[in-house]
């Protein structure tokens, strides 16, 4: 993947498709690809128990390792990465964009902070709305992912419904 990347970001266990048609439009119109990041939400003391995790197999060079206890996770909870990461890489192709797809245990500032300084490539960072409704990112932290992505965050929302 040559081309400049947008950073489609959203969680694992919210509904993937949210918010990805606008990504793939946006991909489109800019002629760029697609980058997705899947976040795994966990309570603090299992997120303290990851990072641990991840460190040690991290130091040790262990990337595979880290990505088999993340399949664990989700197959604990009647989900796989691998079919997750299969279908936004599916939908993304259908619609001639290249993707790469990539996963953290983090809050949100945190992982799209370190995915960008892997990633030189990615211009814009997009917040599906499983990451921006209900709370689950606050205006501070939105504002602490501005000041320090130096790209633009672009925010989206589900659209309201009248009863």
């Amino acid at each position: 993947m040559g081309k400049k990347q947008l950073l489609f970001v959203t969680y694992h266990d919210e509904n993937l498709k949210a918010g990805l048609s606008y990504a793939v439009d946006l991909a489109k119109t800019m002629n760029e690809d697609i980058s997705i990041l899947m976040l795994f939400r966990r309570k603090a003391m299992e997120r303290f128990e990851d990072y641990m995790t991840a460190v040690a197999f991290a130091e040790e060079g262990e990337f595979k390792t880290a990505r088999e206890l993340i399949g664990e996770d989700l197959k604990r909870k009647n989900g796989s990465y691998e079919e997750k990461a299969g279908l936004l890489t599916e939908r993304c192709r259908d619609a001639g964009i290249a993707v790469d797809v990539s996963a953290a245990a983090s809050d949100v500032v945190s992982a799209v902070r370190n995915l960008l300084r892997q990633n030189s490539k990615i211009d814009m960072v997009l917040l599906s709305p499983a990451v921006t409704n209900d709370g689950n990112i606050s205006s501070k932290e939105l504002n602490r992912l501005v000041k320090t992505s130096l790209r633009p965050v672009v925010t989206m929302s589900k659209h309201a419904q009248v009863a």
